[in-house]
C-alpha cells in the first residue's frame, strides 16, 4: 500500500524508521525462536523458564526505545499496557506507568510554529506569553498567556493556556505510522497473532485516535461537546475555547488550572475531603459511560483539577475541571449494551453472565470454548469478589500471584480482541480506579458501580415484566377462546362429523395444559409480585415473603415445558 512506504524523507527521518523496524525485527526473531522453534525441538521448559526475564528485557528495551523517539512511540507504549488480552502481564506492568514527557522545544521554534498558524506576531494575537512551557508532551507544548483587550472583552476571558503543535510532529507521525503498519503486516503473517488479533485493523484504528489527537479543532470540538454533556451539572467543568486564537496547530482555552487532584495535602489546606473528591470523580466517570457515551479516555492526574468555589449556593464547595480532550472514547450503542450485560453479571456475580457479556461486546469470538473461563470467573467471585484494592492487599501474595497467573493464561488461551473503542474505555476505568484508591485507600470500585447495576437490574426487569405481560395475555385470549372451540368440536361429534387422529389430538391437548398452566403461573407471578411489593410498606415480612416466592411461578412461566 502506497501510504506505508516512509518514501523520500530527510535523514533523520529515514533513520527513525528503520529504528523502529530494527527493534521489531529482533522482537519478532527472539519470539519465534523461544516459542515456536524451541518447542519443536523438544526444549519447551528452557522457554518457560527464561519467558519471564525475557518479556522484561523486551519490555524495557521498547521503554527506552520510546522514552527516546518521542512521537508517537510513548503513545503506543501506552497502548500495549493496555493489551492484557495477548501481552504477558511482565510486558503490560513495565509500560504501565509510562509517561508522555519529553524534553521542551526551544521557544523560538514555537513561536515561529504559534505566529505562522494564527498569522500574526504573538505580541498582536495576545497580551502576553509565557516562554517557560507548563507542560510539554510528545505531540506538543502548553505555554501560559493572556487575551489582548479586545478578544478578552469578546469572550468575557483574560489567562488562558495556549497549546502549540511541535514543529514537524505531521512528519513525525506519519514515519511511525508507516513503520507500525509494516510491524503489522508481519505480525500478521504469524498465525499465532492471525487467530488472536486483527493487527493491519488495530493499526489504523490506532491511527485514526492519534490523527484526532494532532488537529487542535477536533480537541476544541470535544471539549465543547464535553461541556455540553455537563452543562447544568455543579460538580463538572471544562475550559472555554478561544476560537478566534484556535487553528489546527494551535489551540487556546480558557485558564482553569486549580488544585491538581491528586494533591491531598492542598485539598485537605482548602478544606475538601479526598475521599469524596474520589467517590464524586468516580460517579462522574460511570456518568459519562452510561449516560452520554462520551469518555474522557486519559483522565491522569495532570488532567483533571479540584477547582474550589467561592460564594457558590451549592452544598458542595468544589467541583471537578477536566482539560485535554485530546484523547475521547466514543461508546456505541453495542458496547454499551454489552456493557450493561457486564454490569449487571459482575454485580450479580454470575460467571455465565459475564462470558455472555464478553462475546456481546465482541471481546469473546462467539466460537471459544468458555467452560474454562467460567470456571475461573465462578472463582474469581467467589475469592475476591467485592474486594476493594485495600482489601485485596492483605489477600496472601503467592495466592494472587497463583490465581492471576492462572486466570491469564485461560484468558490468553482464548481467541480474545478487544476493539481500540474499548481499549480506550479501559484505558479510562483502569486511571479511574488508581486514582480513587491513591485518593482513598478505603475506596472500593464496586460502590459507586452498585447503583448503576440496581438500575439497569430495574430497567431490564421492567423490560421482563412486559414481555411475561404480553405473554399472560396472549395466554389468557387463547384461554378465552378455547370453551367455545371445544363446544364446537364436541356438536361436530355429536352430529358424526368429526374425523380426527386420537395421537394427533392428544398431543394437542397436552400442549394446551401445559400453555393454561404456564399462563396460570404468570398471572399467579404478576399478583404475588405486586401484592408483595404492596405489602411492602405494611407489612414488611409478608410483602418480601411473597416477593421471594414469585420467583417459583416466573421460573415455570419462563422456563415449563412448552
Amino acid at each position: 500500500m502506497a501510504h506505508d512506504v516512509p518514501g523520500p524523507r530527510p535523514a533523520a527521518h529515514r533513520a527513525r524508521y528503520r529504528r523502529i523496524l530494527s527493534f521489531a525485527a529482533r522482537a519478532f526473531v527472539q519470539v519465534w525462536w523461544f516459542e515456536l522453534v524451541l518447542p519443536r525441538l523438544g526444549m519447551a521448559s528452557v522457554a518457560e523458564r527464561t519467558r519471564g526475564r525475557r518479556m522484561l528485557r523486551l519490555a524495557r528495551r521498547f521503554r527506552d526505545l520510546a522514552v527516546d523517539l518521542g512521537g508517537l512511540m510513548i503513545k503506543v507504549g501506552q497502548f500495549l499496557s493496555s493489551r492484557l488480552d495477548v501481552l504477558p502481564p511482565e510486558i503490560t506492568a513495565e509500560l504501565a506507568d509510562l509517561q508522555d514527557e519529553v524534553p521542551a522545544v526551544p521557544f523560538s521554534e514555537i513561536r515561529a510554529a504559534a505566529e505562522a498558524e494564527l498569522g500574526m506576531p504573538l505580541e498582536r494575537a495576545f497580551a502576553s506569553f509565557d516562554t517557560v512551557p507548563v507542560a510539554a508532551a510528545s505531540l506538543g507544548q502548553a505555554h501560559r498567556a493572556t487575551l489582548a483587550a479586545a478578544d478578552a472583552a469578546e469572550t468575557g476571558l483574560d489567562r488562558v493556556v495556549v497549546k502549540v503543535q511541535r514543529p514537524g510532529i505531521d512528519e513525525i507521525v506519519a514515519v511511525d505510522l508507516a513503520a507500525l503498519r509494516r510491524v503489522a503486516r508481519w505480525a500478521q503473517r504469524v498465525h499465532l497473532v492471525r487467530d488472536r488479533v486483527d493487527a493491519p485493523a488495530l493499526v489504523e484504528e490506532f491511527a485514526q485516535t492519534c490523527q484526532e489527537e494532532i488537529d487542535y479543532l477536533h480537541e476544541a470540538a470535544s471539549a465543547e461537546r464535553f461541556a455540553a454533556c455537563f452543562a447544568g451539572d455543579a460538580r463538572v467543568a471544562a475550559p472555554a475555547v478561544v476560537w478566534e486564537r484556535s487553528t489546527r496547530r494551535v489551540l487556546t482555552l480558557e485558564d482553569v488550572t486549580a488544585i491538581k487532584i491528586n494533591d491531598t495535602r492542598a485539598l485537605h489546606e482548602a478544606g475538601i475531603d479526598p475521599a469524596e473528591v474520589a467517590q464524586v470523580f468516580a460517579d462522574v466517570m460511570l456518568d459519562q459511560v452510561f449516560t452520554h457515551s462520551f469518555v474522557h479516555a486519559d483522565p491522569h492526574p495532570g488532567n483533571i483539577f479540584v477547582t474550589p468555589l467561592r460564594g457558590g449556593s451549592d452544598a458542595r464547595a468544589w467541583r471537578l475541571t477536566f482539560i485535554d480532550f485530546g484523547m475521547m472514547a466514543e461508546v456505541p450503542d453495542s458496547i454499551r449494551a454489552g456493557l450493561r450485560t457486564l454490569v449487571i453479571a459482575v454485580a450479580s456475580r454470575d460467571s455465565r453472565g459475564l462470558v455472555r457479556a464478553a462475546q456481546e461486546i465482541g471481546v469473546l469470538l462467539p466460537s471459544a470454548r468458555t467452560a474454562e473461563l467460567e470456571r475461573a470467573l465462578t472463582v474469581l467471585f467467589a475469592r475476591f469478589g467485592g474486594m476493594g484494592l485495600n482489601e485485596l492487599r492483605d489477600v496472601d501474595p503467592r495466592e494472587m500471584a497463583d490465581f492471576g497467573r492462572e486466570f491469564g493464561d485461560t484468558v490468553r488461551a482464548l481467541p480474545v480482541q478487544f476493539p481500540e473503542k474499548l481499549l480506550l474505555l479501559m484505558r479510562s476505568v483502569s486511571l479511574t480506579s488508581g486514582l480513587c484508591s491513591a485518593l482513598d485507600t478505603t475506596f472500593n470500585i464496586w460502590e459507586p458501580v452498585e447503583p448503576y447495576a440496581t438500575r439497569l437490574l430495574r430497567d431490564e426487569g421492567g423490560g421482563l415484566l412486559q414481555e411475561l405481560g404480553g405473554q399472560a395475555v396472549k395466554s389468557a385470549g387463547m384461554l378465552w377462546r378455547l370453551p367455545a372451540r371445544v363446544d364446537a368440536t364436541l356438536d361436530r361429534l355429536d352430529a358424526g362429523t368429526l374425523a380426527f387422529d386420537v395421537s394427533s389430538l392428544e398431543n394437542r391437548l397436552d400442549r394446551i395444559i401445559r400453555v393454561a398452566y404456564r399462563a396460570v403461573s404468570a398471572v399467579l407471578f404478576g399478583g404475588m409480585l405486586i401484592g408483595g411489593a404492596l405489602l411492602l410498606g405494611p407489612l414488611p415480612p409478608l410483602g418480601i415473603v411473597l416477593m421471594c416466592g414469585s420467583v417459583v411461578p416466573l421460573l415455570h412461566a419462563v422456563f415449563g415445558r412448552r
